[in-house]
């Protein structure tokens, strides 16, 4: 198992870096299954993910907390309102219905999650 650990963690990086760089896509939720799929193949690299400067803090914190910051929160709920915009610009209605359905109930979730 420990080679399928492996290469999920890496592709897990490499969406997280993706998302670092396209504002639709998230970052730190792929950076938590690299760090729990690292756990379970390279604990070298799960540290490096821990103790990195950017993503680090955000990582241990919900490991350790479960909290997400407010700033967090902000950036994710808004990314979700502008892909509610993007699709009904772009596709309209119906399907702005789906992206409205993410953003109340994810949105929900990580607005109550801890700070």
């Amino acid at each position: 198992m420990r080679p399928f650990f492996l290469v999920a963690g890496i592709l897990s990086v490499i969406l997280g870096a993706i998302g670092a760089a396209l504002p639709i896509v998230p970052t730190v939720p792929f950076l938590l299954l690299a760090a729990f799929c690292f756990a379970r193949s390279n604990p070298e690299w799960e540290q490096r993910l821990l103790n990195h400067p950017q993503w680090g803090a955000q990582l241990r914190d919900w490991r350790e907390r479960r909290a997400i910051s407010r700033k967090s929160k902000t950036m994710a709920i808004l990314a979700m309102a502008a892909g509610v915009g993007f699709t009904w610009y772009s596709l309209g209605f119906p399907y702005a219905y789906i992206s409205i359905a993410v953003l109340v109930i994810c949105g929900t979730w990580i607005a109550t999650r801890a700070e």
